[in-house]
């Protein structure tokens, strides 16, 4: 590996960094699908599980596949160390239980995925760990919101699913004014499109089963920052599991190769699909920060390399006609999955959110006339033209 990594544009660091060659000097690396390793004798097999020697122990955190994925991600988001997880929602609940304890005070945004939403309002409140919920834009209700014991501050940006933005820079000052963390989730736009810990972050999370993978065939997470902060989370995964496999970490390395292709394609058929919508007489509002209409737009602009691949908008009518819209097109996936090549639909309301009560489905924006639309990598006039049959029965 060059001395000079540190060095290299994105897309080098994403085809060069982190490779491990075994001894047959492959060019594509291999997947080192192992429970254990061997040692040359019990004085060095001690020496490694005492950490006194580098080496593998045991694939449950450490395993040679998992680590170039890891140190991979660390390189392309500009942090010190990466932490794999099994799944998105494993990432954001190891980095919770390597940093807080009982006492500790959360605040997250309301416009954050469904299922993160419970666990900070159920699971971490049974252990002593309250959580306060607040407008994602509205920065004052984020400084109202802060106690002495607060720890840790947490959104997403872009939103899920209304792709709302918020300035990280005025998010991570208004955590470290109060010695407090900011994690941010950027499944949305991947470090391709912005990478939150040049702009005072000090964790990002993904869920890389979404456009990390891009082919909706892996199930991962990943956590990245400051090396003592990811190490709470080793430490947490050593012994409480959560590990991600080999072979899906083999997969997302693989992927990376290809992401800012892939996000550059999303981004390019998400704009042109948001402004076809925007003009459509059946669509009451779309939810994209690429459209000048957005009120993130600028933000976004600044903030973000392009506007990413995923959309909302909203039918004229309710759920009824939502529903329509989703079950007349024949190619598009119905599914709540997203950052695949294959363009999905689905319905958050009864979908991704569906576990909010319809209070807080109302103040997070999800309407029952809401679509969310993940947009692939197909031909657009393709995509409009399947779109357009599910439209046309309004």
């Amino acid at each position: 590996m060059s001395n000079h990594q540190d060095q290299w544009a994105f897309e080098t660091q994403a085809i060069r960094t982190g490779v491990i060659r075994s001894g047959e000097r492959e060019h594509s690396e291999a997947i080192y699908l192992t429970s254990s390793f061997t040692y040359d004798s019990a004085e060095q097999a001690q020496a490694v599980f005492a950490g006194d020697e580098e080496g593998n122990v045991y694939s449950r955190y450490t395993n040679p596949s998992v680590k170039m994925f890891e140190d991979r991600m660390a390189a392309l988001e500009g942090g010190e160390l990466a932490c794999a997880a099994s799944s998105g929602m494993a990432a954001i609940l190891g980095m919770c239980m390597g940093l807080l304890k009982a006492g500790d005070h959360v605040i997250c945004s309301r416009s954050v995925f469904g299922t993160t939403v419970t666990v900070f309002a159920k699971y971490l409140d049974k252990f002593g760990v309250k959580t306060t919920f607040v407008d994602f834009t509205d920065y004052q209700q984020w400084r109202d919101a802060m106690r002495p014991e607060t720890r840790l501050l947490f959104l997403e940006t872009p939103s899920n699913p209304l792709g709302e933005v918020v300035d990280l820079e005025i998010m991570a000052s208004i955590a470290h004014e109060n010695d407090a963390l900011l994690m941010v989730d950027n499944c949305f736009c991947t470090p391709a499109l912005q990478q939150p810990l040049k702009l005072g972050a000090d964790i990002v999370v993904h869920s890389t089963t979404k456009f990390i993978d891009g082919q909706g065939r892996c199930m991962g997470g990943v956590a990245v920052g400051r090396k003592e902060l990811i190490n709470e989370m080793h430490l947490w995964q050593r012994a409480a599991g959560a590990s991600m496999s080999p072979f899906n970490a083999w997969n997302f390395y693989k992927a990376l190769e290809t992401l800012n292709l892939r996000m550059e394609a999303h981004c390019r058929n998400a704009m042109a699909l948001a402004q076809w919508l925007e003009e459509h007489p059946s669509v009451e509002k779309v939810h994209y920060s690429g459209l000048e209409s957005h009120p993130g737009h600028s933000l976004a602009k600044r903030q973000q390399k392009a506007f990413g691949g995923v959309l909302a908008f909203e039918v004229k009518g309710g759920r009824e006609q939502a529903w329509k819209v989703m079950d007349a097109v024949s190619f598009i996936s119905r599914t709540a999955n997203l950052g695949d090549t294959r363009t999905t639909i689905t319905h958050p309301a009864t979908t991704t959110h569906c576990r909010l009560s319809d209070e807080d489905k109302a103040r997070a924006g999800i309407s029952e006339n809401l679509i969310r639309v993940a947009v692939g990598l197909e031909n657009f006039e393709d995509l409009k033209t399947d779109l357009e049959k599910g439209l046309a029965q309004l």
